[in-house]
């Protein structure tokens, strides 16, 4: 009977860990972060202030859609958050995590380590944007979720009226809440792969972060310039207001396509280029 070599039992018993393990390692890194959770902590913090300012005043945002509503119903609150939010605080969360989740690790020398393990480096590249993504998505749920449940708490569960002015009943309009969000996430995801990118050829964090909200600022103030507005149907900005076409009686899909293939525009790219240099990484020396 013939005996393997003892260096061909341990190749053997040895395996290359499966992408849900590594996922769940860099899940369990970023539980360990603290800018986890300053994110997730403004995720729920600015729905709180945004409604102790309603209550503090006697009127709302009633120039921007469903802002006349707010104090009709809390179904209205989180739909004129999101409005809000794309300005700044979305773009800043996106890009805190994904901007930070390859470059720290540089900044570490942990990422040289870790490349230099059995795991494929694909498997990292992909276990880390998963994370990312992952981090973005959360934030959105905590952000929808607390604006919400803090609109139904001060003004009830009405019915919300739609956009095409139709009333729509609290239990659908929850739903349409979610698959609103949904909507919102798609250039949410092209924000946090382009933050990715930056922290993938940048090896720089804060390079990440502050690159990509320029980027995001540069995006809305060429939305604004009269002369430019050939371009503002290819803005990123522009695509987070794709979801009203959900509260349209009857829906309006177009902005939502719209926006899912403008935003894949941005997206694919900036992942195959972070990808191509992050399996070309140099480690030596």
């Amino acid at each position: 009977m013939t005996t393997l070599p003892a260096a061909r039992v341990a190749g053997h018993a040895r395996k290359h860990p499966g992408i849900a393990t590594v996922y769940a390692w860099e899940l369990r890194k970023l539980r360990a972060q603290k800018r986890t959770y300053i994110g997730l902590g403004a995720a729920a913090l600015v729905p709180l202030i945004f409604v102790i300012a309603l209550l503090s005043s006697s009127g709302g945002p009633d120039e921007i859609p469903f802002g006349r509503y707010v104090k009709e119903t809390g179904l209205a609150v989180p739909l004129v958050g999101l409005l809000f939010s794309s300005v700044w605080l979305f773009p800043l969360i996106a890009s805190l995590v994904a901007g930070d989740i390859v470059s720290s690790e540089d900044n570490h020398g942990t990422l040289k380590t870790i490349l230099t393990r059995s795991t494929e480096r694909w498997q990292i590249f992909v276990a880390k944007l998963l994370a990312a993504l992952s981090y973005v998505f959360a934030a959105l749920v905590v952000f929808v979720a607390v604006g919400l449940v803090l609109g139904g708490l001060c003004w009830g569960f009405d019915p919300l009226t739609s956009l095409s002015g139709t009333q729509i009943p609290a239990g659908r309009g929850m739903l349409l809440i979610g698959a609103s969000a949904l909507a919102y996430l798609i250039p949410l995801i092209a924000i946090a792969a382009i933050a990715f990118l930056l922290s993938t050829v940048t090896h720089n964090s804060a390079a990440a972060v502050v690159g990509t909200l320029i980027l995001s600022f540069m995006m809305q103030l060429l939305a604004i310039i009269s002369g430019l507005d050939f371009m503002a149907p290819y803005l990123l900005s522009e695509q987070f207001d794709s979801w009203q076409g959900l509260l349209r009686d009857p829906t309006d899909w177009a902005p939502i396509t719209h926006a899912a293939w403008v935003s894949a525009c941005y997206a694919v790219p900036a992942v195959l280029w972070a990808f191509l240099a992050f399996v070309r990484r140099d480690v030596a020396g």
